[in-house]
């Protein structure tokens, strides 16, 4: 393979499709004419919420990329999976681009994120985003082909929800009767952390859910922004809905790796999906001790969630119930199945859940279960693939979930369920 680099000399004619400049010969006159503008001039990977990588051409003129993998603390895995960067180039080129190192870790082994990515979102203004299907190579690389629509196209793994995002949401409810948004501390990096308070603290029933303890798995984030905004309606039955529960959100967990465009870990190389089985480490993960001390706080003031929800994206999409060694466990399973008859007549979800036996320790569902007594699951939300819809995943699907919730979790404390 031919690389765009100091020591490698392009082919004859390979020289606009890797973006170089050389100026040419002209006429008789002596005329130095330049070189045609090249298809991909830059990629630019320096902007909010972009994933750190780098590139290089081959000789057939396909743009390798190479995202920065993301460590975790103390062992040897290692998470490759978010991408979001912008092309910029001659408006209706057409260019291919390869992921090629997404050879990640995970419990110590080999665990390739090539296989569950089948799409990718697109956009020409960075903010009305369509779906693109991906096509996967041998050696766990996967190629995108692309036409330009102008000179700029953003390009991301799933729809991007960003902290200005959120920070622009959190603006448009604050204020509201029904809402409070309070502090609960900072992340690693001393940004601020927000728990989301819709509806009466005094309901007889209480739901958590959690979004983005991973970074780049936005999904969460527009689920919550739907389910707010379809208890905000103020029609008669949002008013049932806040009537019989109210909802505590914490948005955006690992707001560090959100802003920097990091896959899995916190800064300091710690997954928030996990060691919920122990008390939270406050100096290495800071934002599992400020939600674990909310969580404490409440239910010392009688407010103790009766149902939590960790929103995520992966390539399957499943409620992932897991199954500590806990007295009542029989019982928090008929719950759990109620719960996903719920989504399924409420929502677009068709996946199921995971196999009986399935255990995943130290995840917020597991530990929040065990430590606790919480009927506490993991959703995943599948980030190719929308079964019940038939479409691939954008922003507005999930919103559209994320309002269907609240007519969920109010069947599910119905008190004939009960």
């Amino acid at each position: 393979m031919a690389v765009v680099n100091a020591h490698t000399l392009l082919p004859v004619g390979l020289a606009l499709l890797a973006g170089a400049l050389a100026p040419s010969a002209g006429g008789a006159s002596g005329e130095i004419t330049p070189a045609p503008r090249p298809a991909l001039e830059f990629i630019d990977t320096r902007f909010e919420n972009a994933s750190p990588a780098w590139y290089e051409f081959a000789a057939d003129g396909v743009a390798h990329l190479h995202f920065l993998y993301d460590h975790e603390r103390g062992s040897s895995n290692r998470a490759a999976g978010h991408f979001h960067f912008q092309l910029q180039g001659q408006p209706g080129a057409r260019l291919v681009l390869e992921f090629r190192n997404l050879d990640n870790v995970w419990n110590g082994a080999p665990g390739s994120v090539a296989r569950e990515l089948k799409s990718v979102a697109v956009s020409a203004d960075g903010r009305n985003w369509s779906p693109l299907a991906t096509e996967s190579l041998p050696g766990n690389r996967v190629r995108l082909s692309v036409e330009m629509p102008g000179p700029r196209l953003h390009v991301a793994r799933v729809e991007p929800y960003r902290l200005s995002d959120l920070d622009r949401f959190l603006e448009s409810i604050r204020g509201h009767r029904l809402v409070q948004i309070a502090p609960i501390g900072r992340t690693a990096g001393g940004l601020s952390l927000e728990m989301i308070r819709v509806g009466d603290p005094r309901a007889a029933r209480r739901v958590f859910v959690r979004a983005r303890a991973h970074p780049w798995e936005a999904g969460g984030n527009w689920v919550v922004q739907g389910l707010i905004r379809r208890l905000l309606q103020g029609d008669a039955e949002a008013e049932q809905f806040l009537g019989r529960y109210c909802l505590y959100a914490m948005p955006m967990a690992n707001k560090d790796g959100v802003a920097r465009g990091m896959t899995r870990f916190n800064l300091r190389g710690k997954d928030l999906n996990r060691d919920w089985d122990k008390p939270a480490d406050p100096a290495l993960a800071p934002e599992n001790a400020a939600l674990e001390a909310w969580l404490e706080e409440s239910i010392r003031a009688g407010h103790k969630p009766d149902l939590a929800l960790d929103l995520h994206n992966d390539g399957g999409g499943r409620l992932h119930l897991s199954r500590p060694p806990v007295a009542d466990l029989d019982r928090h399973l008929e719950k759990m199945r109620s719960f996903e008859a719920l989504l399924r007549r409420h929502t677009w979800f068709t996946e199921g859940s995971t196999q009986p036996g399935f255990r995943n320790s130290g995840t917020l569902g597991d530990g929040w279960l065990e430590r606790y007594g919480i009927d506490a699951a993991v959703l995943e939300l599948n980030c190719n693939w929308i079964a019940g819809l038939k479409e691939a995943p954008l922003g507005r699907h999930w919103e559209t979930f994320g309002a269907g919730l609240a007519r969920v979790f109010f069947d599910y404390f119905a008190p004939s369920a009960r």
